[in-house]
């Protein structure tokens, strides 16, 4: 039996525009100075910077005059009276000028040098190698990673030479020339395990009691020792805890990734610069957008006199009326883009200062047990807008608080009830566990079921298996691993 039936389904789609506009909110501070600068380079009729005089343009032109391929389809000339006007009108019209004069430029400069790679391949001019040899080693520093360690076995070793190189060798030769690479500096470069690496660190120190016993350690009981059983360590080394004490100082005190150290190993980071600043100005709080999200921006004065010739030219001819419609598209879209910005300014000022006020108390004291639960929904309801604009502002962008600079997702969290019947959020939970962690004895630290009963006990009834999962959160290990002698 066939049915029909009749559904109405209302939708909503964005307009192109309207996607490029969540793009540019989304952006971060130094994506968008990117997006600016690509936007200027290829719109010749936007441009950035102050200018005295602006001119009005309005967007009362319309295509209609034109086909899709440029083809005129109305005998009327086009009227760029539409698009200019005698009449000065002030800057901020078209600019989106956000500058105050004691704004804080901040510029951080990024570390430039050598790779870490040729800089072990310098050291190894310093050694007594034969040609295979030093074409091993060679292939040894390029097969060292980013932490200083050589990740592949001997054997894989010796067939890469064979393959890549021409270099036919054995693993005996290999291991040689290993120890000769283990010898240059950072110390422990070269090392093939944590073990390793920390060993070779050792036998660099300046040997007394303490170095001796921590080089035992990691020789003959690495496997006890990182697993902290202390207990199995006294006993199998016959040594007091005082002496076990000084021996694990020494070893905490070494690089398990020596080739972090070396500056000209980092990757390019990018710094991150905050896109907002909170202060506290007698005893009220301050929200300032950072002025490199708010560019001057302005329409192109040699597009405006081009079109200002057009009118005054008796004849217009098709080459004419085409560069015309060029300037047009140009326009609109400069327009357009000037729009968005102050739109996206809008918005992110918004958005922070909902945030702001809705966690007004942590802002003025730093204390996170005073972050209100906050979900997305709150801050939308509350402005206005949909819930996944607040999340490309939240995900994003960064505040530079009194307390330090802050993911702004970070001040969302869950709620839960607590034994009052009230609602506290999810951070404050964790900061009174991360808080209670910090307190415990540590020659004796709480378990997960030990700590569910400590936080029962202060009013947040949560189950050892939330527990475990906030400490993980927080990156805190085990109670095995919190252990100290």
């Amino acid at each position: 039996m066939l049915k029909q039936q009749l559904n109405f389904k209302l939708s909503q789609k964005l307009s192109p525009q309207q996607i490029q506009l969540m793009k540019l909110i989304q952006l971060p501070t130094q994506a968008f100075e990117q997006r600016i600068k690509e936007e200027l380079e290829e719109n010749p009729a936007l441009e950035d910077g102050k200018e005295d005089l602006e001119k009005e343009f309005d967007d009362e032109f319309s295509n209609d005059e034109y086909d899709s391929e440029g083809n005129e389809t109305i005998e009327a000339d086009i009227d760029v009276d539409d698009y200019l006007s005698d009449d000065e009108t002030p800057s901020y019209r078209l600019q989106a000028n956000n500058y105050s004069a004691d704004d804080e430029e901040k510029h951080v400069p990024y570390a430039s040098g050598t790779s870490f790679s040729q800089y072990l391949k310098t050291q190894l001019s310093t050694s007594r190698l034969n040609e295979t040899e030093q074409e091993i080693a060679e292939f040894l520093v390029g097969s060292v990673d980013e932490s200083g360690y050589i990740r592949r076995s001997i054997q894989d070793i010796v067939d890469d030479l064979a393959f890549t190189q021409n270099v036919y060798t054995d693993e005996a030769t290999v291991e040689k020339v290993l120890k000769q690479v283990q010898q240059l500096d950072p110390a422990g470069v070269g090392a093939r395990s944590l073990q390793e690496c920390l060993v070779i660190q050792l036998y660099r120190k300046e040997k007394n009691k303490d170095v001796s016993l921590a080089i035992d350690l990691m020789e003959k009981s690495f496997d006890h020792f990182s697993k902290k059983h202390y207990a199995k360590l006294l006993a199998k080394h016959d040594i007091t805890e005082d002496e076990l004490r000084d021996a694990i100082d020494v070893i905490e005190h070494l690089n398990p990734k020596p080739g972090g150290s070396f500056a000209g190993n980092t990757r390019m980071t990018e710094h991150v610069i905050p896109d907002f600043t909170i202060k506290i100005v007698d005893g009220e709080l301050e929200l300032t957008l950072n002025s490199r999200n708010a560019p001057e921006m302005h329409i192109s004065n040699d597009y405006n006199n081009m079109l200002k010739g057009y009118k005054e030219s008796r004849e217009k001819t098709k080459a004419q009326k085409d560069a015309v419609m060029f300037i047009k598209q140009k326009l609109d879209s400069a327009k357009w883009f000037i729009e968005a910005i102050k739109q996206r300014q809008q918005t992110l000022m918004v958005t922070m200062g909902s945030i702001m006020n809705y966690q007004k108390e942590f802002f003025l004291t730093g204390d996170e047990r005073n972050l209100r639960p906050m979900i997305l929904k709150d801050i939308a309801d509350e402005i206005g807008m949909d819930v996944s604009t607040v999340s490309r502002v939240a995900n994003s962008k960064y505040v530079d608080t009194p307390y330090g600079t802050k993911l702004i997702k970070e001040f969302f969290s869950e709620s839960m009830t607590n034994d009052q019947g009230e609602e506290v959020s999810t951070r404050e939970i964790k900061k009174i566990l991360e808080m209670s962690i910090e307190e415990e004895n540590k020659r004796k630290p709480l378990t997960d079921e030990k700590l569910a009963k400590l936080l029962k006990e202060k009013g947040y009834p949560i189950a050892r298996r939330t527990v475990a999962k906030y400490r993980e959160q927080l990156d805190i290990p085990v109670a095995r691993m919190r252990k100290e002698i």
